[in-house]
């Protein structure tokens, strides 16, 4: 989901304050996520919509239209609105089109979890998720291989999910699910958290320790974080047996290693041993 074009990025930056200011109205957020991924689906599908809306010769007022024509009565009309004003803009191939509908899609259900009080829910949600993955193969291997056909993933994964998260969560993980386009699993879930995170314009850090953190020292990591990248960080805790003391810390590129194992590490490397 990596929009690479300048002409793209900079559309994906105005549909994207299109977007809050209908999440602003408060018109329809409830199936605004939902509805945003049926056009996604219809534009995946069909290679020769996905070419016509996206086409830089054809008019943008065209566009709209057909847009219109196509999607009326089916999806919401704050939905309908923004997708026809998504088309009227130009972008740098067919595919990063579709690319900026799914951007817009998990950022309308991250504005439906921070509506209801549940934003925090969700990034914890689908990071647990995507722990649980890896340390499951098998379950792994039914979500993502080809072996299951789509309604008994979602069985799967209604029966793991549904009651025990919020409702954005099992929207978002099950749209992961059915529809990876090109991606695994675990990148889904890790680029989903970063629009979450970046929903609440803060940094997520992955945090790797050899024993639960206590509340008051999750706290103040959080704090230090934030004031040396001048972001509120989100703490994912991940408990690791083979941290062997202190923290390890992952914010994007950047790894903080205050572990043992690290500073052996870093010894070694300075001795030319290792």
């Amino acid at each position: 989901m990596t929009i690479t074009g300048a002409v793209s990025r900079a559309s994906l930056a105005e549909a994207k304050e299109r977007l809050e200011s209908v999440i602003d109205s408060g018109s329809g957020l409830a199936e605004l996520g939902g509805d945003l991924f049926a056009v996604l689906h219809l534009v995946d599908r069909e290679h020769g919509l996905r070419r016509a809306v996206s086409d830089p010769s054809r008019d943008g007022a065209d566009k709209a239209q057909l847009v219109r024509i196509l999607l009326e009565g089916k999806v919401s009309p704050a939905a309908l609105g923004l997708v026809a004003d998504v088309v009227r803009l130009r972008w740098s191939k067919p595919s990063e089109l579709a690319d900026g509908l799914e951007t817009l899609a998990v950022t309308a259900e991250a504005a439906r979890a921070e509506a209801g009080g549940k934003i925090d829910d969700l990034e914890d949600e689908l990071f647990r998720f995507s722990r649980v993955i890896e340390r499951e193969p098998e379950l792994r291997g039914a979500l993502a291989g080809r072996g299951l056909p789509d309604d008994r993933k979602l069985s799967v994964v209604n029966a793991l999910l549904d009651g025990k998260v919020t409702a954005s969560t099992l929207t978002l993980i099950t749209e992961l699910v059915l529809r990876p386009r090109g991606r695994s699993l675990e990148g889904g879930l890790a680029e989903y958290g970063k629009l979450v995170a970046q929903r609440r314009q803060r940094l997520v850090a992955l945090v790797r320790t050899p024993a639960e953190l206590p509340e008051a020292q999750r706290t103040r990591l959080a704090a230090v974080l934030a004031a040396a990248y001048g972001h509120d960080v989100h703490l994912n805790i991940e408990i690791d047996p083979t941290v062997i003391g202190g923290l390890s810390i992952e914010i994007g590129d950047e790894i903080i290693d205050g572990t043992i194992a690290g500073r052996l590490d870093d010894v070694r490397r300075r001795l030319g041993t290792g």
